[in-house]
């Protein structure tokens, strides 16, 4: 659904910004934030990072020409940019953290039935009691076609965001296959040999071979592919990678985790690196947001919406163009450290423990650790993170003063907040607009700032949010345009 302009009164246009700051790689800011699908993906920190340098090692032994070299490497970064749309399912069926089944899973052959079976059975349920287990290993026996399922929401959907960011299309297509294999026994579609993008076939060998090195060393991770060449292998590829065994300097640099961003910069192709324009960025940021926001189906909107409801506050208040396209990009990506949180505990219809609520207190914190990582994002990336925070120091998870508080972080608290409370959750339906406010009002001046608040709620009375909260089902649509230009705020002066 799309926000008909003409129908609401007192609508104004966001100001849209030009270039702003130095030259940013567009290839740094999407390497940085590859840790957040590191996050939700259960993998070691720089296994997307890892995955690409040995990608673009088979590429560059294959002799591939640069603009095919430039669609594989960025689908070795954007490969598990769909991961986060399967953690609601997997989590459900397992009846365990998505992000431990995944790590296990990903190192299993699922051609061997029995070894599959014991693995599923191991993952089942843990931490619970034996009939519980049972009941999640009978379930999942009872889905033949969960495996196909898993993988191709997870494909479909990363393959869609690589295609909307702007990337070619054999980018997207690679992603879209990554899971085929050599024999036909693969997903989604179940190509064999030469009928996969080679493409798909150098990511799968790459990420597999990356996830056994990272778990067992190099002498296993080669046996793998040996293993499992002509079955889930492309045999010419395994055979380059046989002889990379003794190339010790080239597995150090791979364990360098200081240097690991520069080597992967270093290998960007083409005469010149593509640049983060400021339109490229807000794509990015909203790409993000859907990643976050399918982690769970209770918050299929959230960092959109929060997005929007903050930018329309900030405006009403008298922000400029550049603090209001901060203020978008802090929305989307606030709670990027979400993705580490186990849907186990996102998904959970009752009240949390207290280990389960410390857990969801991290966020803030991998928020922070991602969003530094981003130059572009260093102007908005500490207050993104600090939205749970309150201005009487009893907030978390810094505990922070109100005089440490910006402005920013300030209308993302109010934000937050509203937005949660008036959708829907595993334990209760949303609530209304005067339900939401009256709430509020009661830590007006304690959690909230005063000024932000009140300018919040004459947007929520008004129908302001519900009208931004309605306007789009997706985030995707916004995507084929420059999303900043078509967003629409109702002004409050």
């Amino acid at each position: 659904m799309s926000v008909d302009v003409s129908s609401i009164p007192c609508i104004i246009p966001m100001p849209v910004v030009g270039p702003r700051g130095p030259f940013i790689r567009l290839a740094e800011v999407i390497s940085a934030l590859t840790y957040a699908l590191d996050l939700t993906e259960g993998q070691r920190p720089g296994h997307t990072l890892r995955t690409a340098l040995i990608a673009m090692r088979l590429g560059r032994e294959l002799d591939l020409d640069d603009d095919t070299l430039g669609a594989l490497y960025y689908a070795a970064l954007l490969k598990d940019s769909g991961c986060s749309s399967n953690a609601a399912r997997m989590s459900a069926l397992f009846g365990s953290a998505d992000q431990e089944v995944k790590r296990d899973m990903r190192l299993v052959d699922w051609h061997d039935r029995w070894t599959l079976a014991k693995r599923t059975a191991k993952n089942c349920g843990i931490g619970r009691n034996p009939i519980a287990r049972l009941s999640h290993f009978l379930r999942i026996a009872r889905t033949p076609s969960m495996t196909r399922e898993i993988i191709q929401t997870r494909c479909e959907r990363g393959a869609q965001i690589a295609l909307v960011l702007g990337f070619p299309r054999a980018t997207s297509r690679a992603i879209a296959h990554v899971d085929e294999h050599w024999c036909g026994l693969g997903h989604p579609v179940g190509l064999a040999g030469d009928e996969i993008p080679l493409l798909s076939r150098i990511l799968l060998l790459a990420q597999t071979l990356e996830a056994y090195w990272s778990e067992n060393g190099i002498d296993a991770a080669i046996s793998m592919t040996l293993q499992r060449r002509g079955r889930w292998f492309d045999p010419r590829l395994v055979d380059l990678i046989g002889a990379w065994r003794r190339d010790r300097p080239w597995w150090a640099t791979l364990a360098d985790s200081a240097s690991l961003d520069h080597s992967v910069l270093a290998l960007e192709p083409g005469s010149a690196p593509m640049r983060a324009t400021d339109e490229r960025l807000d794509r990015i940021a909203y790409a993000f947001a859907a990643v976050i926001d399918a982690k769970t189906p209770y918050t299929a909107r959230h960092s959109t919406n929060v997005a929007r409801y903050a930018v329309s506050i900030a405006l009403s208040m008298g922000a400029d163009a550049d603090m209001c396209r901060d203020t978008l990009r802090a929305g989307l990506l606030h709670d990027i450290g979400k993705l580490g949180v186990s849907n186990r505990i996102l998904d959970k219809p009752a009240k949390l423990t207290d280990e389960e609520f410390g857990e969801i207190r991290k966020h803030p914190r991998w928020t922070w650790e991602i969003l530094e990582r981003v130059s572009a994002f260093n102007g908005f990336a500490q207050e993104a993170a600090q939205h749970h925070e309150r201005l009487d120091g009893e907030g978390y998870p810094w505990k922070l003063a109100s005089s440490q508080l910006g402005q920013l972080s300030r209308v993302l608290a109010v934000a937050d907040v509203y937005e949660a409370l008036t959708a829907d959750r595993p334990y209760r339906a949303g609530l209304t607009v005067p339900a939401v406010l009256d709430i509020m009002r009661r830590d007006r001046g304690t959690a909230f700032d005063r000024q932000v608040f009140d300018a919040a709620a004459v947007l929520a009375e008004r129908g302001t949010f519900a009208v931004l909260a309605e306007g789009r089902d997706d985030p995707f649509p916004h995507l084929r345009q420059a999303p900043a230009k078509f967003l629409v705020f109702d002004s409050v002066g």
